[in-house]
């Protein structure tokens, strides 16, 4: 069974969700919105954005980090500019 890339963007993103905002693993899913379900806030958001940025080497302009609600949102972003 190979591992996909969208698996692999989710499982970072989910060690950068706990890293910085504290949350559980158990707590993250593609569908997971990061204000209702996380509690993160804008500031907390763009240290996220930042996090993925840096692991990922992809850029995420600031005009687009509005528009990331969910972590799936995050990751087809990811998996659109690799």
């Amino acid at each position: 069974m190979s591992v996909t890339p969208q698996a692999i963007i989710e499982a970072g993103l989910v060690q950068i969700v706990r890293e910085i905002a504290d949350r559980p693993t158990v707590a993250v899913r593609s569908d997971t919105s990061f204000a209702d379900d996380l509690d993160i806030d804008s500031l907390t958001l763009i240290e996220l954005v930042v996090a993925v940025e840096e692991r990922f080497a992809v850029t995420i302009p600031d005009d687009r980090v509005r528009d990331l609600r969910t972590i799936g949102d995050v990751v087809d972003h990811v998996l659109g500019a690799v």
